[in-house]
């Protein structure tokens, strides 16, 4: 007997699960010599806390005694968590929707599978521009699709002109993440009716339509005046998956959505299928604790300028030590150029900053070779601590 040839073959792959490895190891490194003596800017774990009305909400919640309080809800979720997400989408998006565009999730990553298994055939693609969020390699395959991936510009801006050159007819989504992790490049409005454009004019020359899939997780995490760029009104076959894990610092309690547009030709069949797939995945329905918590505290003000703030101290450090990289419009994540000494191999690089207790992400797993990651939702302290280790680290290599 044996487990999955695909799974084994992904698992013992290099450059699978880079994230999670790198985070992991921070665990044991940290056991070894202690959690001050280790820089791990390996994972996206928010290290700032909720607002209090999301921790009022809890609390409130966590005392009802009210008889099937923790009972089976409809799998799309709770009616009023529905319309609370509708109302969210609504002013994010700038048109009307109701609670029926909405189907509750188990995080965003729970979001982004029901979809995809409610929208793929086998043989499908799903285009991506690159570099892109690790894991949607494994969403896609999960259900018979492939990701294509399509280089982004130099400044990781969308490539308009690439991705219509990908378009065939086995095109099923176009999935893109704004802020992107890991550049934290946002795509600006401009750049979304571009692709709006390309996408109609794909769907009436062949005959199939591609979904806009917008994944949104850090859309509220932005800096210098940038804006999260609205697709529903620039194209009615656009659906946005998002959760309340970076925004909120929710990580650990999985919940999230899919809206799909209310203009979407298709839109209750999409939404029916997504309640369908939400069920037979196992996933049967968002956390109910946390549907109540998130539609009563979803618009808790929460203040990001401490990510602005360590986003800027690692900056320096790295001009300091001359590490080369991009200027990221919002997310937590510093997208860094390998150095020359490395041609390029990131694996090589992130192995040998750990000599220096520093965990970063290699690029590869992002369809980003030559780079590497660092996700500065971390302590204050931590960063400015790295200080000498990144020194050294750099000054070594001359």
């Amino acid at each position: 007997m044996s487990i999955s040839k695909y799974i084994k073959e992904t698992m013992t792959s290099k450059g699978s699960g880079v994230i999670r490895k790198m985070f992991e190891e921070g665990v044991r490194l940290k056991k070894q010599y202690g959690d001050d003596k280790v820089f791990d800017f390996s994972l996206g774990n928010p290290d700032l806390d909720p607002p209090e009305e999301v921790f009022a909400a809890i609390e409130k919640f966590a005392a009802v005694r009210e008889k099937n309080t923790h009972g089976y809800m409809p799998n799309a979720g709770y009616p009023f968590a529905r319309e609370a997400m509708a109302k969210k989408t609504s002013e994010e998006q700038g048109v009307a929707i109701s609670g029926d565009c909405v189907v509750m999730s188990v995080g965003a990553a729970g979001a982004l599978n029901s979809l995809l298994k409610a929208i793929l055939n086998d043989g499908d693609t799903v285009i991506v521009p690159s570099p892109f969020f690790t894991e949607y390699r494994h969403y896609v395959k999960n259900f018979g699709g492939t990701l294509v991936e399509v280089p982004t510009k130099s400044d990781f801006s969308i490539d308009i002109k690439a991705i219509e050159s990908a378009l065939t007819k086995d095109t099923a989504a176009v999935l893109i993440n704004s802020p992107n992790n890991p550049t934290g490049r946002v795509y600006s409005q401009e750049e979304i009716n571009e692709l709006a454009a390309v996408l109609e004019r794909h769907a009436r020359s062949c005959g199939r339509k591609p979904y806009l899939i917008c994944d949104e997780p850090y859309r509220a995490i932005i800096y210098d005046g940038k804006k999260v760029a609205s697709s529903f009104p620039a194209y009615d076959s656009s659906i946005v998956v998002t959760s309340f894990a970076k925004n909120l610092s929710l990580p650990g309690e999985r919940i999230g959505y899919i809206c799909v547009n209310p203009a979407c030709p298709d839109k209750d069949e999409v939404v029916a299928a997504c309640i369908f797939t939400t069920r037979v995945l196992g996933y049967v329905n968002a956390p109910a604790l946390f549907q109540k918590v998130v539609a009563e505290s979803w618009n808790a003000p929460a203040d990001y300028s401490l990510y602005k703030k360590r986003r800027d101290e690692l900056v320096s450090i790295l001009d300091e030590a001359g590490i080369v990289h991009a200027s990221p419009d919002g997310a937590f994540y510093l997208w860094c150029k390998v150095p020359d000494n490395f041609n390029g191999d990131d694996m090589d690089f992130t192995d040998y900053l750990k000599k220096y207790l520093i965990l970063a992400a290699p690029g590869s797993g992002f369809g980003g070779k030559g780079w590497f990651g660092l996700a500065y939702c971390v302590s204050e302290k931590s960063i400015l601590d790295s200080r000498t280790a990144f020194l050294k680290a750099m000054a070594d290599l001359k």
